[in-house]
């Protein structure tokens, strides 16, 4: 066996099971799961209606690089929602259709390491768990960055310049995962002058850009930064994007990323060796996903109901805010993530995240420890009803 796979961590759910293994929630509360981040609310009818009707196309096989009308469809829904200048993603050149980001965060990896001695990959802390088991099983040393000092977001340019000239890759998440901080215009150009000068891609996964409180005031994306710059080349830039948070698709396993032709055409190589293809009838659906930003907005509305009923009721026993974007909750909670999440399920069969798990340890420090992610993915009521019985136990805890 490959011994990098021996390297690769327990993912965070693998944890979460074993933390619980020997507790038995209440039988008389119903269970609620707020612990992983798979929206609960029902995909767009549209949607499931394109499968069906082109349910034939099961019987081709797909394109490693998606058809053209779906390399059209993301090019364009990028274009448009990040404001970059007509034409300057060439679809199939500049935009590949991916099997979800999940896939394309770890093939990236695979793609880009193992020109320079000793890589690194830089990454935030606490993080997804990818960017870390893509940098390890391609050979290169994770780089964890603490996220909180700047405004829940990693400094990665207080990075040492010998690991700064080590690294060829450098993942960041916006919104971020867990803590919902936002990359702004300067961060994001501070990012660029850093790959430049150190040779490095970017990877930015946007996958919550689409879930944002403000409607007028939507998160940045690197490549809306990169070509107000004049880079619309977008040389060391990809942005990765996924129709499972913005439509509630998590099942349709479609994204896409766009960016630098270049790294393009070799991640596609890389591609089509693994064999990652989109079955045809989804990638029907993933267009008139990708078409309709109706049901993006009303998803929206939902998730700020959301956070408005739970806040009401968690804000006056936790320290937690409102997220600049996406759908996690991140409070500093009495008695550490491990154990307020162990008494949480115990008491009230309420399910959450130990922010530990998404952590790691730096000088002896990890940036999670101290919090726990809820993601407010089921309906409004529940995480209401979830955020009464996460009360109770926040209360008796103190």
């Amino acid at each position: 066996m490959n011994p990098r796979l021996q390297a690769l961590n327990p993912y965070p759910f693998e944890r979460l099971r074993e933390l619980f293994r020997d507790v038995q929630p209440p039988a008389d509360r119903e269970p609620i799961n707020l612990g992983i981040g798979e929206p609960k609310q029902a995909p767009p009818q549209f949607v499931l209606d394109v499968v069906e009707r082109e349910q034939a196309g099961f019987a081709r096989y797909p394109t490693t690089g998606g058809t053209q009308a779906l390399q059209q469809a993301c090019a364009r829904w990028a274009t448009e929602r990040f404001r970059l200048p007509q034409g300057s993603l060439e679809p199939g050149r500049n935009v590949i259709p991916v099997n979800g980001t999940r896939e394309a965060l770890f093939g990236i990896a695979q793609a880009v390491v193992g020109a320079k001695e000793r890589p690194a990959v830089a990454m935030p802390n606490p993080l997804y768990q990818i960017y870390e088991g893509a940098t390890l099983f391609a050979g290169a040393e994770p780089v964890y960055v603490a996220a909180g000092e700047t405004g829940g977001l990693p400094d990665f340019a207080a990075l040492p310049e010998e690991v700064l000239a080590r690294t060829e890759l450098l993942y960041v998440c916006s919104p971020a995962n867990p803590t919902g901080a936002v990359v702004g215009r300067e961060q994001y150009r501070e990012l660029l002058d850093l790959a430049d000068r150190h040779d490095f891609v970017i990877a930015a996964d946007e996958c919550y850009s689409e879930i944002y409180p403000d409607e007028d005031n939507p998160p940045v994306g690197l490549l809306e930064v990169a070509a107000a710059e004049g880079r619309t080349d977008y040389r060391r830039c990809l942005a990765f994007h996924s129709l499972s948070k913005r439509s509630n698709l998590p099942g349709l396993r479609s994204g896409f990323v766009a960016g630098d032709a270049e790294v393009l055409e070799g991640f596609l190589k890389l591609r089509t060796y693994l064999g990652n293809a989109t079955p045809p009838p989804l990638q029907e659906a993933a267009i008139a996903a990708w078409g309709d930003e109706e049901h993006v907005r009303a998803n929206r509305d939902a998730y700020r109901e959301r956070f408005a009923r739970v806040l009401e009721v968690l804000r006056p026993v936790l320290d937690v805010e409102a997220p600049a974007g996406g759908f996690y909750l991140w409070p500093r909670v009495p008695g550490g993530g491990e154990r307020f999440a162990k008494e949480l399920y115990a008491r009230e069969g309420i399910t959450v995240l130990p922010g530990a798990y998404l952590g790691r340890a730096v000088d002896g420090r990890n940036p999670g420890a101290e919090h726990v992610r809820i993601a407010l993915v089921d309906d409004v009521e529940r995480c209401e009803d979830a955020a009464w019985r996460i009360r109770r136990v926040a209360e008796d805890l103190q």
